[in-house]
């Protein structure tokens, strides 16, 4: 059973947790990404088929590779919905020093295995919890779903060794985070209670 300070401490992390887009320069040691993957494979999953697999990626010109490789195609879908709010992101992706990647110095690819029918929303679950875990070790993270695209390069999958019979589900970075702007607030939720 979990003491009150431990079930203070989770909520605090849950609470806290954010997106980071910059990143120092220092490295994530090994047994914090293993620290992190440990608290991934804890989440649920489906008949229990734990159907991931990770790919960590220190190599920058691999990282710079995929992200160069990802921008024109995220720039044309993006240029086709053209949604308020997002000529900013567009600009920059057509800029050659910007990184989808933000810079950071870990990339991990939760992979999830494709005959598994809950592969996706298990391997979802597992990279909450490792994005939780590294907020708790001090680490920021964030979910790059532009990444998947590489999902659609041969040549990409091969140098990151994805195996065929697995899929890019979530692309996540990891880092210590640079100074950050305030984490913006949340609405409230609509909550329909049925008695």
């Amino acid at each position: 059973m979990m003491t009150d300070t431990e079930a203070i401490e989770i909520f605090s992390v849950i609470r806290e947790r954010r997106s980071v887009r910059n990143y120092t320069d220092r490295e994530v040691q090994d047994e914090a990404l293993r620290a992190i993957i440990a608290a991934g494979i804890q989440a649920p999953t489906a008949l229990g088929l734990q159907p991931w697999e990770f790919v960590v990626v220190r190599d920058r010109n691999l990282m710079r590779r995929a992200s160069d490789y990802c921008k024109p195609l995220l720039a044309e879908k993006i240029g086709e919905e053209s949604r308020p709010g997002t000529e900013e992101f567009l600009a920059a992706l057509k800029r050659p020093e910007y990184s989808i990647f933000y810079n950071a110095p870990v990339l991990v690819l939760v992979l999830g295995a494709r005959e598994v029918v809950s592969s996706v929303l298990d391997c979802t679950l597992c990279a909450e919890n490792m994005m939780l875990a590294a907020w708790a070790l001090g680490l920021g993270s964030c979910w790059i779903g532009s990444a998947a695209l590489i999902q659609q390069n041969p040549d990409l999958l091969e140098a990151l060794e994805v195996p065929d019979d697995h899929q890019v589900v979530a692309p996540l970075i990891f880092g210590y985070p640079a100074p950050l702007p305030p984490k913006p607030g949340r609405r409230e939720p609509r909550i329909t209670w049925i008695s």
